[in-house]
């Protein structure tokens, strides 16, 4: 009964009203996650220099693939819960998220072994340099350590939305992003840790937002987990993990995306004038700025996973097909102001990150205005990959992302540099992105389609 009372709203109250309280907060959730490394690189730049950064920028895709499995986890139960909650399946539910807490710790111990045993041949597989290596690895070595605590803690924040808390799953994230917003400059510049200083402080943010997850699981709202919900169960897995599997393929299909480009940048920046790790910084900087983007744009959408899931579930298609179109049209909007930003503002965003050469600049101010020239598309691609998610359409929502990552970016970050050299790798995301746009516009429209019946 109280399940129902706590989650009537999705199916009643006005769409736009909805998609304000449960997306902002979403979206200012991922938006701190994204400042955690952007905060990051700014102290770095400017206490110990650009190879600093270029060697965060290579442990950068190495995060994101254990963030790939925290959300696959967490996007996963989320949308399986909302769905629940529809049908009136509470039992479910509580097994649901209790099955992920669970998974979610294991996934996060193994990957910081894997990690930790073979931390050398990673490193050089997403392009450390000679230059940048002891810095890679040093940063490296303790982010690894805060692993299974960034893991645990990413998977936690969606089922926390799913259980009508979009501002405390927001409130940890703030609280841990505060922390090392705070801790970064006292381990770099009183300390004197350099790029240590900064993985410590990114790790003890980290451990704040998970231990507010923990507190959080304890007093949920609609949920109510018992110590069997936490027992793995093979079937429970099998009904939510597909449902994240977008999330996963779009983080690790970033991952691969990013080791081709890193080595493309360093194997043809090696033979251009600006060598090879001035391009392998710029563009991991230009990478973060895209990232914050890319965070809002997947919190406007992720924000609406429990609305869409509790209507499609309650049959109430007329509401998932309002929300799909005001989604759309707010991720263009979004896209656009982004444009506009990177396009005329590039030397002032590039400076926050520390003062380097004429070169140095020449170099991202091409760079931004060429590798990010197509965002509106971008943001409307993102954006359907979720909204197929939250209908419970892996397949689609999958085959999108992993055509969009896999199929286009790495062939494309590949190929085109032999024709254009350095500039091709800048090519490869506006020309993916246009592509994409077409298949993704094809899929929202037969999604809509289906839900005019």
């Amino acid at each position: 009964m109280m399940e129902e009372k706590q989650n009537a709203v999705l199916g009643t109250a006005p769409l736009g009203r909805l998609m304000v309280k449960f997306a902002l907060p979403c979206t200012i959730s991922l938006l701190v996650g994204a400042l955690y490394n952007i905060v990051d690189q700014i102290f770095i730049g400017w206490g110990v220099g650009y190879l600093g950064n270029g060697a965060t920028n290579v442990v950068f895709p190495l995060t994101v693939l254990a963030l790939g499995l925290a959300v696959m986890i967490g996007d996963g139960a989320c949308s399986y819960v909302s769905i629940c909650f529809g049908k009136g399946q509470a039992e479910n539910a509580n097994r649901a998220v209790g099955n992920a807490v669970t998974l979610s710790v294991l996934v996060g111990v193994v990957v910081a072994a894997l990690y930790g045993v073979f931390q050398t041949p990673i490193l050089g597989m997403f392009g450390a340099t000679e230059a940048n290596f002891a810095y890679a690895k040093e940063y490296f070595t303790y982010i690894t350590i805060g692993i299974p605590i960034y893991v645990f803690g990413q998977a936690i924040n969606p089922i926390i939305r799913s259980d009508g808390s979009p501002q405390f799953a927001m409130l940890s994230m703030l609280a841990g992003a505060i922390a090392n917003c705070i801790l970064d400059p006292i381990a770099i510049f009183v300390l004197h840790w350099g790029v240590m200083g900064a993985a410590v402080a990114t790790v003890a943010g980290q451990v704040i937002t998970a231990a507010m997850g923990v507190c959080y699981l304890c007093h949920t709202k609609a949920l109510r987990l018992k110590k069997d919900d936490f027992k793995l169960r093979g079937k429970i897995l099998a009904a939510y993990l597909p449902l994240g599997l977008c999330s996963f393929l779009a983080q690790i299909s970033l991952v691969i995306a990013m080791a081709a480009t890193n080595n493309m940048l360093v194997k043809y920046g090696a033979g251009s004038k600006y060598g090879a790790d001035i391009p392998l910084t710029v563009l991991g900087i230009v990478m973060k700025v895209f990232q914050i983007i890319i965070s809002i744009t997947i919190g406007m959408s992720a924000g609406c996973i429990p609305i869409v899931g509790y209507n499609y579930g309650a049959e109430k298609l007329d509401r998932c097909r309002g929300i799909l179109w005001r989604l759309m049209g707010a991720e263009a909007l979004l896209g656009v102001l982004a444009l506009l930003i990177t396009q005329l503002f590039p030397l002032q965003l590039i400076s926050l990150f520390g003062s380097e050469s004429a070169l140095y600049n020449e170099f991202a101010v091409i760079t931004f205005r060429v590798y990010l020239c197509m965002l509106p598309l971008a943001t409307v691609n993102k954006a359907a990959f979720i909204f197929m998610q939250a209908l419970g359409k892996p397949a689609e929502s999958a085959g999108l992302s992993f055509f969009r990552e896999v199929l286009l970016a790495v062939p494309l970050v590949t190929l085109l540099p032999k024709a254009f050299g350095l500039m091709g790798v800048l090519y490869s995301m506006p020309a993916a992105d246009i592509i994409t746009f077409i298949a993704s516009g094809l899929v929202l429209l037969r999604a809509d389609r289906q839900l005019r019946k």
